[in-house]
């Protein structure tokens, strides 16, 4: 279970310090799919780098099963896949897959093998030896999801991993993502703009306000699972999306 009890972070000091984050506070139970929405500069992004032990905060306690973990033990329980696909150009899409694998030592062969084995259901059968610029963008968001997944971390922090692609594209990879989560489980903070993509893939939803960001709001998604997408095309899920939407606005407008 990860919990996050207060937490604050500022940027500089005296008259030039900004507080980008202050008393944030939510929770993540083991096997719970979470969403963060907010506005654009509300601290989305600072949080999971916290989170991940990239970064660290300067009030209240991220705690792991109840101990709060170093930046080295959180780093080695989260894995981070960010908005960019951060493919190495020169590595085929199974060198780029596999490389978090070796670098934790894991043998190249092995490595490769345990990627390979994995390529059917991440839909990439078949572009192991590719360059990632012969893949479409939902391809390479697949990629590194797979990256990421292989590293073995029992909780993944999704950074807007879709953000970047276009409406089509986006809505298929959400299907599928909701797809994959219902065989590989485990837990996750996804952070999406998308109040369509945060109530389709998520079991709570944390709404955050312009910097400093804070929490305002706690969702629960009541939706079953196994989960589709087309389970927020529901009037219940209708109502959270247009009250998302309506939230996210007036902070927009707000900030």
């Amino acid at each position: 279970m990860l919990q996050i009890q207060g937490v604050g972070k500022r940027y500089g000091t005296g008259d030039g310090a900004v507080d980008a984050l202050t008393d944030v506070s939510l929770t993540v139970a083991d096997g719970e799919f979470a969403a963060l929405v907010g506005p654009s500069g509300c601290g989305k992004t600072t949080l999971l780098n916290l989170i991940a032990g990239l970064d660290e905060h300067d009030a209240g306690s991220i705690l792991v099963d109840g101990a709060s973990p170093t930046a080295e033990e959180r780093l080695n329980h989260f894995g981070y896949m960010p908005q960019e696909d951060l493919l190495f150009p020169w590595r085929s899409v199974i060198e780029n897959v596999s490389l978090g694998l070796e670098v934790q030592g894991v043998d190249k062969r092995e490595a490769r093998q345990r990627a390979a084995d994995l390529f059917p259901q991440f839909g990439l059968a078949g572009f192991e030896y590719r360059q990632p610029h012969e893949l479409s963008g939902g391809m390479r968001q697949r990629a590194s999801f797979l990256r990421t997944y292989l590293l073995g971390r029992p909780f993944l922090l999704l950074d807007e991993p879709f953000g970047a692609l276009d409406a089509i594209t986006r809505g298929q990879l959400q299907t599928w993502l909701a797809e994959t989560w219902n065989r590989i489980g485990g837990s996750a903070l996804l952070v999406t703009h998308d109040p369509h993509e945060a109530v389709a893939l998520s079991d709570r939803i944390y709404v955050m306000s312009p910097r400093p960001g804070t929490i305002t709001n706690v969702l629960e998604v009541d939706l079953p699972r196994p989960r589709t997408t087309r389970a927020a095309e529901t009037e219940a899920a209708h109502q959270l999306i247009d009250y998302l939407r309506h939230e996210t606005e007036i902070e927009e407008v707000v900030a």
